[in-house]
């Protein structure tokens, strides 16, 4: 492979992350590698900034509460869509609080609601506890309960690395099975969609590019996916009838070139498809925006990008019911 391109402000992270004495999250226990990487979120990501609604929520599931969090710029607003999030970290690590900068920021950048899922981690409770937490989570965001004050009309679905996996998953369970309120668009940010090993880059970047192949081994051991199961192999279900799909890799990320395959499979399927790479950049680049400066725009141009999928859609759907409506009062009429 020739060298790779890398961007000034990841070889600077690279370096100081590559240097960095201790053990790396494959040699430490579930609960040590979660707080390793609670402690880098003030290093790493920008701070939260101000809200007008910020508040943690539960939602009930199959194994009691799951912990959400709803940010949103305005006070109030009318029913519209609303964007679920589910956090990165191999299934294992990351919660409310390691993505808390971006969901605050996904709240402004597109002006909508942002509900953010805290559901259950393996090794603990290993797969399909994410999945149908996740589902769960969603369908009851789709009820439009009193506790979002009326906010929802539809939803949006977005998540990063293994959040990109439970994104793709739960949209397909919505499309076999709809929620009350549709799914109008989804953000899969370099996502887990197949077994990693198949892929170049995965040999290509697996090691010195933060996600390395122990971390993806490691996370794989905990999780302990039926193989096989589409809620874990997405790629392996039928791909059609899902949402309009914004999906972003990293150009250094071992999970690219899956992701790379994964788009064109929705392309294939007749899905409105929008592909972007982050050239130069890591796994992980929407929570270090700090450490590495320009993922800000990488998220910026993909919140620009989604947000004008979202209002199409919308007005869509909008559209889709008004003439719904209309067919129903000219048969009563009738």
């Amino acid at each position: 492979m020739s060298q790779p391109y890398v961007r000034p402000d990841v070889q600077a992270f690279l370096g100081f992350l590559n240097n960095l004495p201790g053990p790396r999250t494959w040699q430490m226990s579930a609960p040590e590698a979660r707080a390793a990487y609670a402690m880098m979120k003030d290093v790493a990501d920008l701070p939260a900034g101000e809200l007008a609604v910020k508040r943690n929520l539960t939602a009930p599931g199959s194994a009691g509460d799951i912990p959400l969090r709803l940010y949103d710029a305005r006070e109030r607003r009318e029913p519209g869509p609303v964007l679920v999030f589910f956090h990165g970290g191999g299934f294992v690590i990351g919660d409310l609080e390691t993505h808390d900068s971006f969901c605050a920021e996904a709240a402004r950048a597109l002006d909508i609601p942002v509900v953010a899922v805290d559901y259950r981690l393996a090794p603990e409770h290993a797969f399909p506890a994410a999945p149908d937490d996740c589902e769960a989570a969603a369908r009851w965001v789709a009820t439009n309960p009193a506790e979002l004050g009326g906010r929802v009309a539809s939803l949006v679905l977005a998540g990063d690395s293994a959040g990109g996996n439970l994104t793709i998953v739960t949209a397909q369970q919505l499309r076999d099975k709809p929620a009350k309120a549709p799914v109008i668009a989804q953000w899969p940010i370099y996502p887990v969609v197949d077994d990693v090993q198949k892929y170049q880059s995965f040999s290509d970047f697996g090691q010195g590019f933060l996600l390395d192949q122990p971390s993806m081994k490691y996370f794989s051991d905990a999780y302990r996916a039926a193989e096989g199961d589409v809620r874990n192999t997405p790629i392996l279900h039928k791909q059609t009838g899902l949402p309009p799909t914004l999906l972003i890799t990293a150009g250094l990320d071992p999970l690219r070139d899956q992701g790379r395959v994964y788009a064109g499979e929705l392309i294939r399927a007749g899905v409105p498809t929008v592909y972007r790479e982050a050239v130069g950049n890591i796994h992980g680049f929407i929570t270090l925006r700090k450490a590495i400066p320009s993922s800000a725009s990488d998220v910026a141009a993909c919140f620009r990008i989604l947000k004008y999928m979202i209002n199409e859609a919308e007005a869509e759907r909008v559209m889709a019911e008004a003439a719904q409506g209309a067919d129903t009062v000219a048969a009563a009429a009738e």
